[in-house]
């Protein structure tokens, strides 16, 4: 989930906000298999709406961008319906969906190169501490899917099991810290795991061949592992402190959209709403939209994720993306008691339900 803490602190907006992001599946994801919450994938390649001109007497569409966070995967399938179902358009949008460049996409929104994107609550916290304007519109999945996963064979069923275990990550200090809570609450000694950096490799690959177990969203290659029937042993990080279920991923935007524009961040999210609304009534013909826009995606394991994540996006919220100040101060509590944030934060400006359908 990112590089050099300290760092950080004496990095530019820009730099900071690339190097932040840790992402989401998505599923903060790898689609080749290891899931990395805070590692983009470095792509131009675009797919965008056909249509130019609003449903309304002609009057043309205000084209955007949305970035994802990572290459296309069931995470985002309400994007695509929202697109493709013309969600969007009837709102008087035309949105352009980008894979996010190797700066991330919290760079893009907060430099207005994309007026939306696709973020976790990990990269908005560091963010917001260092001065990066970027406010989060709705929860994608209301809780955190993601946790540590290894083979059976390998016999990980808690963090005490994690002792004398080789991780492979992506070269973060918060996945160690992370680690170092679940281990600690356990009652085990954090310092008899070896941590090695995998960056982006396949995480089929990667416990074959060099680690015992990795951090993934389930939703992605969790559900993968089932259609290979390779059985995982799963410690969910949720599981061991609720101040680590927090959101991932988010819809985001910056503040400068929310005071210039307020009517166009509206009709994007409630786009967004009922595309993700699709998603959770309609799992397969939403999987077959996601299918159709990305067809280099294995058709088997999307139409598996989508069926196993639809129920998923809104659980137990009163609505799909509502989010809770506790969860954002939890997760701020756990950073800072953990030294990797220091300054307090004003939580009413990092999230908002008002551009939600009511």
């Amino acid at each position: 989930m990112e590089a050099g803490i300290k760092g950080w602190k004496s990095m530019g907006v820009a730099v900071l906000a690339g190097l932040l992001l840790l992402t989401g599946c998505g599923n903060k994801n790898n689609v080749n298999g290891a899931a990395s919450p805070s590692t983009p994938v470095a792509s131009a390649s675009a797919t965008s709406a056909s249509s130019s001109a609003s449903p309304e007497a002609g009057k043309p569409l205000t084209e955007v961008k949305v970035v994802l966070d990572w290459t296309p995967n069931t995470n985002h399938t309400g994007l695509y319906v929202a697109r493709d179902q013309g969600f969007w358009e009837k709102r008087g949008l035309k949105v352009e969906i980008v894979q996010p460049p190797d700066t991330g996409a919290s760079q893009m929104v907060a430099s207005g190169a994309a007026q939306f994107g696709v973020g976790a609550q990990e990269d908005m916290t560091l963010g917001r501490e260092n001065g990066v304007p970027l406010v989060s519109l709705a929860a994608i999945i209301q809780h955190n899917t993601s946790g540590f996963a290894s083979p059976v064979a390998k016999n990980i069923k808690s963090p005490k099991d994690f002792a004398g275990k080789t991780y492979g990550g992506w070269g973060s200090p918060v996945e160690q810290a992370v680690i170092e809570t679940l281990m600690k609450e356990s009652g085990a000694d954090p310092s008899k795991v070896k941590i090695v950096n995998i960056g982006t490799a396949d995480y089929f690959t990667a416990v074959k061949r060099d680690i015992d177990f990795a951090w993934i969203y389930y939703a992605w290659t969790g559900v993968d592992a089932e259609t290979r029937k390779e059985a995982l042993n799963m410690v969910w990080m949720k599981d061991y402190d609720k101040r680590l279920d927090y959101y991932t991923p988010l819809l985001m935007t910056s503040e400068k959209m929310i005071r210039d524009k307020p009517d166009v961040v509206r009709a994007f999210t409630e786009g967004a709403a009922e595309g993700y609304k699709f998603a959770i009534d309609h799992p397969d013909e939403a999987a077959n939209v996601l299918i159709k826009a990305v067809p280099e995606l294995n058709a088997d394991l999307v139409r598996a994720s989508q069926k196993w994540l639809s129920p998923r996006y809104q659980d137990d919220a009163p609505r799909w993306g509502e989010q809770k100040k506790a969860v954002w101060e939890g997760y701020a509590d756990w950073m800072t008691s953990h030294g990797i944030m220091k300054k307090k934060l004003d939580f009413d400006k990092m999230f908002t339900n008002e551009f939600l359908p009511k």
